[in-house]
């Protein structure tokens, strides 16, 4: 079972449970947030540490600049003394990379369009579809086309093998790749299709037998599907489907979310910039992370309208800010608590310590008035 797979299936155990996919999705990005949770606890208290720390940072790399290779030994003393590690705030970062790479390529497979693409969720019409995309209807026979059009099969095929009252359902290999266009794409003429007759899972003998295939069809770009029968050529399985001018659609639903995610990072690194500030912070730095703030999600805005995000993706993206929010407003009470306890069991032991100290300067006193 491969990623995509996997991620579809719990995807479709999680819709079972909650009643639509959009819900599924939401569930799926707080599970993947609250498993990452105490990793965030040790990032944010590192970015605390670091706040903290910067201005003897700063020191020693003032001291030793025009000693690199000593300054770079000093560090690591430095970073030991204070069991500081700097890159402890990307590991959050680094894991959820993958897990939105697997979402998105799960979002975006056949297998995920075929079976739960057109559903909507609150004002989303469809979790496949991205800001700009081709009009397309299912089933009707026809494909809508245009000259940059890409189809895939499903994962198997009803297979007509010579000998055999019934069709056999076959898998398809590397169902992604396995339907060509044969010649060009021409207007208002039939697009001719292809797939070699071994990217059926079938033995040479039964190869040899086979006369036609029925396999359902997409088409990447429209997202629509057909059932279309291939005839045996020779080596190939061949179809010729009518086609249809592709209409582009321009989805505002997914600029709405576009939209959100933009707002919820801001508000998420307005918030983590609050709750990591120091009394002194470094004005260089405050300055960079202001200027960052403002800058990272008008840039990630403009990548998502020129890269197609689904729909589902994007609401994965909005949950996790929102998410990420909540989570650093608890996280930083946390570490505030914790704060806390450690500065009154400090001063709890320096006036242990104190009343020692009085305790034997009595006895002492005593003593000089005995004598």
């Amino acid at each position: 079972m491969d990623f995509v797979t996997f991620t579809i299936m719990i995807l479709s155990k999680l819709a079972d449970f909650a009643g639509s996919y959009g819900m599924a999705i939401i569930i799926f990005t707080i599970l993947m947030r609250l498993c990452l949770w105490p990793i965030n606890v040790s990032q944010q208290r590192s970015m605390k540490d670091m706040q903290n720390l910067t201005p003897k940072m700063k020191m020693i790399q003032e001291k030793y600049k025009n000693n690199p290779q000593l300054m770079q030994q000093k560090m690591m003393e430095f970073y030991k003394e204070h069991n500081f590690n700097p890159t402890a705030g990307c590991l959050p970062m680094l894991i959820q990379i993958p897990v939105f790479i697997m979402l998105y390529s799960a979002l975006m497979s056949p297998q995920f369009i075929q079976m739960a693409g057109n559903t909507n969720f609150l004002f989303i019409n469809r979790l496949d579809a991205t800001i700009k995309s081709n009009a397309g209807v299912s089933l009707d026979g026809k494909f809508s086309v245009s000259k940059t059009a890409q189809f895939s099969a499903g994962k198997s095929a009803k297979v007509f093998i010579e000998g055999k009252n019934e069709p056999e359902s076959v898998k398809i290999s590397k169902p992604q790749k396995a339907v060509e266009i044969q010649g060009d794409i021409e207007k208002d003429k039939p697009v001719e299709l292809k797939i070699a007759l071994d990217s059926l899972n079938l033995s040479f003998a039964e190869l040899n037998k086979v006369q036609k295939a029925e396999v359902s069809v997409m088409n990447i770009l429209t997202k629509e599907t057909e059932n279309v029968v291939f005839l045996r050529r020779g080596d190939i399985l061949a179809a010729s489907v009518p086609t249809l001018p592709a209409q582009n659609s321009i989805h505002y639903d997914v600029i709405l979310l576009v939209a959100l995610f933009g707002l919820t990072i801001w508000l998420s690194q307005k918030v983590m910039m609050a709750t990591t500030q120091t009394k002194n912070p470094d004005a260089t730095q405050a300055a960079i992370q202001k200027s960052m703030g403002t800058i990272m999600p008008i840039m990630i805005i403009l990548t998502f309208v020129f890269i197609p995000i689904p729909a589902g993706a994007l609401l994965y993206l909005v949950t996790s800010n929102i998410f990420q929010i909540v989570q650093t407003v608890a996280i930083n009470k946390q570490l505030e608590i914790e704060e806390k306890k450690k500065n009154e069991n400090k001063n709890r032991e320096n006036n242990v310590i104190d009343a020692k100290v009085i305790e034997s300067k009595i006895v002492e006193k005593g003593n000089e008035d005995k004598k």
